[in-house]
């Protein structure tokens, strides 16, 4: 039996550029027995304004548990709620969309399979694979690692020059990730993204709210 289509609220470009100044990327590992769900509430109280659910090692059926549990949080904020790269575990939730990488599922497939409304982010390292994602249909990028990370042991730094030429070939929202920190966002003025994601900078941190908040303000003070 064929499951129904989720309609989705619709995310206008100028949605996700707001959307995308704090955007917080789960890691359970950090949590130290505290719920998802509790972590993610935090996370947006102290200023995360974008969630995605990234949980490696999770089945579809985890992580669409995950994302059921942490949605309700997500929309009575009004914060967009993605799942990295499982579209099977975004039908089962009924969430906002989906963030895929150059080796998962398409942009095109994505889109394809979740429609026009949902969000469909795609991470990129090139102008070319930029373009090449906004005409699939791209609702915005993720560009990195722009810092060391231990998130990604393999991911090679972006140049901050290369971060800024992607901004300019591009129409849609951009935003930068890879081992980002209060101190590190001054360091990405001028480049042209709309934000910054973040997983360990704020859920390691003893006081998630308390590490949003100090985000935010970073990200205000240094990009607006």
């Amino acid at each position: 039996m064929q499951l129904p289509r989720h309609i989705y609220r619709m995310w206008t470009r100028a949605d996700l550029r707001h959307a995308l100044k704090l955007y917080a990327v789960t890691d359970s590992r950090w949590l130290r027995g505290q719920s998802l769900a509790a972590a993610v509430a935090e996370a947006i109280v102290g200023g995360a304004t974008m969630v995605q659910l990234r949980e490696k090692g999770a089945s579809t059926v985890d992580l669409a548990r995950l994302a059921r549990a942490v949605a309700p949080v997500c929309r009575v904020a009004n914060v967009p709620l993605v799942v990295d790269d499982d579209i099977e575990a975004v039908k089962m939730s009924g969430v906002d969309g989906v963030h895929v990488g150059q080796s998962d599922a398409t942009c095109a497939e994505a889109r394809a399979i979740l429609g026009p409304d949902a969000i469909v982010g795609v991470s990129v390292r090139t102008t070319e694979e930029a373009r090449a994602a906004e005409a699939a249909g791209a609702s915005y990028l993720g560009v990195g690692a722009v810092f060391g990370t231990d998130t990604k042991a393999d991911a090679d730094a972006v140049p901050l020059e290369a971060l800024a030429d992607i901004c300019r070939a591009v129409a849609i929202p951009v935003v930068a990730i890879g081992g980002i920190t209060a101190a590190r966002v001054p360091g990405l003025a001028g480049t042209g993204i709309d934000g910054v994601a973040v997983v360990s900078a704020l859920f390691s941190a003893p006081d998630i709210e308390q590490a949003a908040e100090e985000l935010r303000r970073a990200v205000e003070s240094a990009l607006v």
